[in-house]
C-alpha cells in the first residue's frame, strides 16, 4: 500500500520553479532543487523522478498559472483585435515589472536547451507553440467577423507576433526600456492594421 504523500505539491513545485528560474536547468543542481524543495533527495526522486522530469513538471506548473491561464483569458475577451494587443501589453508590463530580469521561464528554457536533449527540446517547442496557436486564433476570429483585415496571410501574420513577442521578452532581461519595447509591439500590431495596446 503506498504511503501517503507528507508535503504541499504546490509549495514544492513553487520552489523547483523558483531554483529553475534563477539558475537555469543546466546550472540548477539535483542537491539544490532538494534543499530548495525542502525534501532529501530521495524522497525528491521518488516523487518526482529525475531533473529532466521534476523540470516538465514544474514548468507546467508554471506556465498553468502564467501563461495558459493568461491565454484563455485574453482569448475570452469579445474583442480578438483587443485579445492580442491585451496580451502584448500585458506580456510588457510583466517584463517591466519584472525587478530580477528573470524574464519568461519557457523563452529562458528554450534559449538553454541543447541539442542532445530532444524530448525537452519537443516539449518546449510544444508549448511555444500555443502561443503561435493563440495569435493565429484571434487573427481567423478577428477577419471572419471583419473586425481585423485581410493583407498578410495568416500564418505570417501570427509568426511575426509570435516573434514579436518573444523578441520583447529576450530584450527585457538585458534592456527594459518601456519605449523599446512598446516600440516593438506598436510597429507589429500597425504592420497588421490592429488597434494598439491598450494602456494599463
Amino acid at each position: 500500500m503506498a504511503r501517503p504523500r507528507t508535503f504541499d505539491e504546490t509549495a514544492v513545485l513553487d520552489a523547483a520553479v523558483d531554483r529553475f528560474w534563477t539558475q537555469g536547468y543546466e546550472a540548477t543542481s539535483t542537491r539544490e532543487l532538494a534543499d530548495s524543495m525542502r525534501m532529501t533527495l530521495a524522497s525528491m526522486h521518488n516523487a518526482f523522478g529525475d531533473k529532466r522530469a521534476l523540470f516538465r513538471r514544474a514548468l507546467e506548473h508554471y506556465l498553468d498559472g502564467s501563461l495558459r491561464a493568461r491565454i484563455a483569458r485574453h482569448e475570452a475577451a469579445p474583442s480578438p483585435a483587443m485579445a492580442i494587443a491585451g496580451f502584448l501589453r500585458e506580456s510588457i508590463e510583466r517584463s517591466l515589472g519584472d525587478g530580477c530580469r528573470r524574464g519568461c521561464l519557457l523563452v529562458n528554457s528554450a534559449l538553454e536547451v541543447t541539442p542532445d536533449n530532444p524530448d525537452l527540446r519537443d516539449f518546449l517547442n510544444a508549448e511555444l507553440t500555443t502561443i503561435e496557436d493563440f495569435f493565429r486564433r484571434c487573427l481567423d476570429r478577428g477577419r471572419r467577423s471583419g473586425e481585423i483585415p485581410a493583407g498578410i496571410p495568416e500564418g505570417d501574420a501570427a509568426r511575426l507576433l509570435f516573434s514579436t513577442l518573444l523578441g520583447i521578452r529576450v530584450l527585457a532581461r538585458i534592456r527594459p526600456e518601456r519605449a523599446l519595447l512598446e516600440g516593438a509591439a506598436r510597429g507589429a500590431l500597425a504592420s497588421l492594421g490592429l488597434p494598439p495596446m491598450p494602456d494599463f
